[in-house]
């Protein structure tokens, strides 16, 4: 694994237009910096992958940049070791074997042959090195495309949906190994759709609507801190109190029974309902889920 400083991404006014009128990209601009983990989001058709296109040389932009350490990819002087990228499982030939996949893309780089069974090991398809690509399943495809993309001992990767066909202990490998690659100070840019893994591995996030930025920033800043979470018998009585605290505060009873409270601590509930004489089984609090906030910032165009 690499121990190097990858390089940082940036994607500045970036626009895309596809036959002079649907523009899939438009004055984009974010940066991904290396030792973290970007999450790259937003709903189908939002852009996503015409950006990791575009970075990658796949695509002209129509106006704007997409650059890996103040480079067009094209630009770069050794691509395969500054970035390695898997945007989908599949084009792979299924009379092959994955180690002869592996030593087949290594040579054509000017890699030695022996990075196919380190990159093997690196996936966990050792044991299925010598098995026809066509026996695999979407899983191992999601680690054969990984383990192409570690090929060059990349210091940035940039993968599209890599969470997707793995099963649980899959998806907590992925999580532990991208999140170690940006502890050795790697790049790691992610784009899912999978906003609860999200949640566990990224850093920072990036999303997108309609070609356009809505929110970038670190995890932790677009959390609007904790909500309260009550159950009561008293509900009747005791929503007018919480709502007359002010026009901040908001009080939603849920599909489960429960309410939730945004505007006031649980210990100030706790204490309107203790003055009104209303009965509480449950006072708690709850974080922001990514996946509330990628909706409300989304508008639930998903």
């Amino acid at each position: 694994m690499t121990a190097t400083t990858g390089p940082t991404i940036e994607v500045a006014s970036l626009t895309k237009v596809f036959r002079r009128s649907v523009t899939a990209v438009k004055d984009l601009s974010f940066t991904v910096s290396p030792g973290r983990v970007t999450g790259f989001l937003g709903p189908n058709g939002s852009g996503k992958t015409t950006t990791l296109r575009c970075l990658l040389g796949l695509v002209r932009p129509t106006d704007g940049q997409a650059l890996v350490d103040g480079r067009p990819y094209r630009d770069l002087p050794n691509p395969t070791g500054m970035v390695g990228a898997a945007l989908e499982a599949s084009g792979f030939h299924p009379g092959r074997t994955a180690r002869n996949h592996l030593r087949v893309v290594a040579a054509a780089a000017g890699l030695p042959a022996s990075r196919a069974d380190e990159v093997l090991e690196a996936v966990g398809l050792t044991d299925a090195g010598r098995r026809r690509l066509v026996e695999y399943s979407l899983g191992m495809r999601q680690r054969l495309a990984l383990a192409t993309a570690l090929l060059g001992d990349p210091g940035a990767l940039i993968l599209d949906e890599p969470a997707n066909g793995l099963d649980p202990e899959g998806i907590a490998w992925l999580r532990s190994y991208l999140r170690a690659r940006a502890a050795a100070g790697g790049t790691v840019l992610v784009s899912s759709h999978a906003l609860s893994e999200m949640q566990q591995t990224v850093d920072d996030v990036v999303i997108i609507n309609k070609g356009e930025l809505v929110q970038a920033g670190t995890l932790s800043s677009l959390s609007t801190g904790e909500r309260v979470v009550l159950r009561s018998p008293d509900e009747a009585r005791l929503l007018p109190l919480l709502l007359r605290e002010g026009s901040g505060v908001e009080a939603d009873s849920r599909p489960d029974g429960s309410i939730l409270v945004t505007g006031l601590s649980a210990a100030e509930v706790g204490h309107l309902a203790f003055s009104g004489g209303c009965e509480l089984h449950e006072l708690s609090t709850e974080s922001d889920a990514l996946e509330r906030i990628f909706l409300d910032l989304t508008r639930g165009d998903a």
